[in-house]
């Protein structure tokens, strides 16, 4: 299988999958609930997510183990689960998905804020990264991405953490930025510029955005993104705000909207492209269209 930086080299736009979270709630998880104890009993479900992404064009499959580190598995008291909750999500996709499909190891924010503004210290973070991506190195994961970070102290940490577990696997890093008057901050104050010095200096070989936004902020950043680094970048978009209706959450970007805009962040420079929240096998579905037209002119 060729390694993702390759493919990116020889000049493909990859598409990568949709939301977890979404299809997670569609096949029975309550809010509340540790998605990742869904890996020790309800592997089908996950397997199923899986496949429905592969079959609709995505060339990256991520696992479910956005809250697997044993910091944040800790406040279910799964920490102990660590080892087998991150080898199992990979083994799912990798049953799962086509042949050439990359198995990318997601890992979320620990919810843990790094002191002074919590008690959360960068040894014990590091300590929690590198247990779920040593467990996810071990079953076979084709990549790691860190990702939903907004303190980019932590999003260090975690490239670092992965950086030791396996130098030669491939880390993407994505940060979720808010629309300022003074443009494109995280909440905690990072901009756009500043994250992309810090996480091509501790070794992200890809880095972007993911969640928070609607697909033409999601442009807007990656033209942010383009004006300051060469590095390759990833785009994830969630399908619009979320709207509550009768208390379930709604996001109301199509995969014809998606479609409509593939074009652009192109444009802007961008070398894969998936979805975050809200968004579905359709809207991958779109993408793959599009990408697959356009580098076939």
């Amino acid at each position: 299988m060729q390694s993702l930086i390759k493919r990116i080299k020889a000049g493909q736009i990859l598409v990568s999958d949709g939301a977890m979270g979404t299809a997670l709630f569609e096949k029975g998880l309550n809010p509340g609930d540790c998605p990742e104890a869904m890996n020790l009993t309800h592997g089908e479900k996950l397997r199923a997510i899986a496949r429905s992404y592969s079959e609709a064009g995505a060339d990256i499959v991520q696992t479910n183990t956005f809250g697997g580190s044993s910091v944040k598995l800790a406040e279910y008291g799964l920490s102990a689960k660590t080892k087998e909750i991150n080898s199992l999500a990979v083994t799912y996709v990798k049953e799962s998905v086509k042949e050439g499909v990359l198995v990318s190891g997601s890992c979320g924010p620990s919810g843990k804020l790094l002191e002074p503004y919590g008690d959360g210290t960068p040894a014990e973070l590091q300590d929690g990264f590198e247990r779920q991506i040593s467990a996810m190195v071990s079953a076979g994961v084709d990549l790691i991405c860190v990702e939903t970070m907004i303190d980019i102290n932590e999003a260090l940490i975690a490239v670092r953490a992965a950086k030791n577990i396996a130098l030669s696997i491939p880390v993407i890093a994505t940060m979720t930025f808010d629309p300022t008057p003074r443009g494109f901050y995280t909440i905690m104050g990072v901009s756009i510029a500043d994250a992309v010095e810090a996480l091509v200096k501790t070794g992200a070989d890809v880095i972007g955005s993911n969640c928070g936004n609607g697909l033409d902020k999601m442009i807007e950043i990656a033209r942010e993104f383009h004006k300051v680094t060469d590095t390759p970048i990833i785009i994830q978009s969630n399908a619009g705000q979320p709207e509550n209706q009768n208390g379930r959450l709604v996001y109301k970007e199509s995969a014809a909207f998606f479609a409509d805009r593939v074009q652009q962040l192109i444009s802007a420079g961008v070398s894969i492209i998936g979805g975050c929240c809200g968004t579905t096998p359709d809207h991958i579905r779109a993408i793959r269209k599009v990408v697959d037209t356009m580098q076939n002119q």
